[in-house]
C-alpha cells in the first residue's frame, strides 16, 4: 500500500530529527524538542486514519519517537551518571528511516550518546580524583622516591587492567547485540512460519468448505433422482396392473364365448 502524505511528512520530519540528534547541539537549542512534539501529533493522527500503515511499521515509528523523546529527557538531567543510566534504558529503532541509511540512525545516535556520557563520566571522575592524587603523589615523592616509583608501577598496572576491563565490557556488549539480533531473527522466522501455517490452514478450510458444498449438491441431486425413480416405478406398476386386468378380462370373455360356441358333447 502506498504511503499517504501524512506518513511521508512524518518520515521526513523523523529523518530531520535523527540528523539533529546526531549533531552536537547547544543547550539552548529548541528545534529538536519542537520537532519531536510535532512528530507525536503526526503519529497520533496517523494512527487515527483509515488507511494507516501496517502495525509493525506503526510500532517502529512509535519506537523512534519514544527514543527521541527519551533522549531529550535524558539530556535535561543534571549529572552525567543519571544521563548514562537514562540512556541505557532507551530503545533505538530497528530499521532505517530512509533508503539512504545502511544502519538505523537512532541506533547510531544511541551509541554516540552512550560514548559521550561515558566520556563525561570518566573526565569528571578523573578530574575529581586527580587533584587529590596529585597532592598525595607529590608528598610521597618528597618523602620516599622508591615508594613513588613502586606506585608508578602500580598505576601502570591499573591502567592496563582498565584497558582489559573495557575490552571485556565491549566484548560482552557485542555478544549482547549478537544475541539480540539472533533472537530477532528467530522471532522473524517464527512469524514467517506462523503465517505460512495460517495460509495452509486457510487453504485447507477453503478446500473442506468446497467439498462440503459439493457433497450437499450431490446429495440434493441424488434425492431428486431417487424421487424421479420412485415416481417412475409407481407409473410402471400402474401400467402393469392395467395390462394384467385387461388380459384377465380378455381370457374370461374368450372362455365364455368358447363355451357358447362349442356346446357340451352328448
Amino acid at each position: 500500500m502506498a504511503a499517504t502524505r501524512l506518513e511521508l511528512n512524518l518520515m521526513r520530519l523523523l529523518s530531520r530529527c535523527e540528523a539533529l540528534a546526531a549533531e552536537r547541539r547547544d543547550p539552548e537549542e529548541w528545534r529538536l524538542e519542537k520537532y519531536v512534539a510535532a512528530l507525536e501529533d503526526m503519529l497520533r493522527e496517523l494512527k487515527k486514519q483509515s488507511s494507516k500503515p501496517a502495525p509493525e511499521l506503526l510500532n517502529e515509528y512509535s519506537r523512534k519517537v519514544d527514543f527521541l523523546k527519551g533522549l531529550l529527557e535524558a539530556e535535561k538531567l543534571s549529572s552525567s551518571t543519571e544521563k548514562a543510566l537514562a540512556n541505557q534504558f532507551l530503545t533505538p529503532g530497528r530499521t532505517p528511516t530512509t533508503t539512504k541509511e545502511r544502519t538505523p540512525a537512532t541506533k547510531t545516535v544511541h551509541l554516540q550518546t552512550k560514548a559521550r556520557c561515558t566520556g563525561k563520566m570518566r573526565s569528571e571522575l578523573l578530574g575529581t580524583v586527580c587533584f587529590g592524587a596529585a597532592a598525595s603523589l607529590l608528598l610521597l615523592y618528597r618523602l620516599s622516591p622508591v615508594a613513588f616509583s613502586c606506585l608508578r608501577g602500580l598505576a601502570s598496572d591499573e591502567k592496563q587492567s582498565a584497558v582489559e576491563l573495557d575490552a571485556v565490557l565491549q566484548h560482552h556488549q557485542d555478544m549482547q547485540e549478537k544475541l539480540a539480533e539472533e533472537m530477532l531473527s528467530l522471532a522473524r522466522s517464527l512469524k514467517n512460519n506462523t503465517l505460512a501455517a495460517q495460509n495452509v490452514i486457510k487453504q485447507d478450510n477453503q478446500t473442506l468448505s468446497h467439498s462440503l458444498r459439493m457433497a450437499d449438491q450431490n446429495f440434493e441431486k441424488l434425492k431428486d433422482e431417487s424421487d424421479r425413480l420412485e415416481q417412475h416405478a409407481k407409473k410402471s406398476v400402474n401400467w402393469l396392473l392395467w395390462i394384467m386386468l385387461i388380459v384377465v378380462c380378455f381370457i374370461f370373455i374368450s372362455m365364455i364365448l368358447f363355451i357358447r360356441i362349442f356346446p357340451k358333447l352328448k
